[in-house]
Formats: structure tokens, C-alpha cells, sequence
């Protein structure tokens, strides 16, 4: 049974699980991210958590595919 994430609008801070979900991407891949220095997070005691101005940050470092 699987649990359906919805995108929250108004949500400051993002479990890396959300974050996942927010950037269609698969979850090993976020913590990849973190680890490589390219997505930006906190932490909070033992969690980590994903800023949604640093997952828009990330978003807009992307570069598009050449034509």
C-alpha cells in the first residue's frame, strides 16, 4: 500500500522523502544531491530537512538540454 505525497504550496521545509516527490525524482537521488553539495539542507537534531527556496535554487541551477 503505498502513501500518496501531495506538494504542499506553503510548505518551508521539505523531508528529503518530499523533496523527492516535489522534484520527481527518486529519493537515493535526492540524498545523492545533499551529499554531492548541490541540493542545500538543514539539520535538525538527527533529520534532515530541504529548504523550499534552496529546492527552487536547485531547480534554477539546472542547465537545459542544447538543441
Amino acid at each position: 500500500m503505498s502513501t500518496a505525497i501531495a506538494a504542499p504550496v506553503d510548505r518551508l521545509l521539505y523531508k528529503p522523502e518530499e523533496a523527492a516527490e516535489v522534484l520527481a525524482i527518486g529519493r537515493s537521488m535526492v540524498y545523492e544531491l545533499m551529499a554531492d553539495g548541490a541540493l542545500t539542507y538543514i539539520k535538525l537534531g538527527r533529520a534532515r530537512r530541504i529548504r523550499r527556496t534552496d529546492l527552487e535554487a536547485y531547480v534554477a541551477s539546472l542547465s537545459p538540454l542544447p538543441n
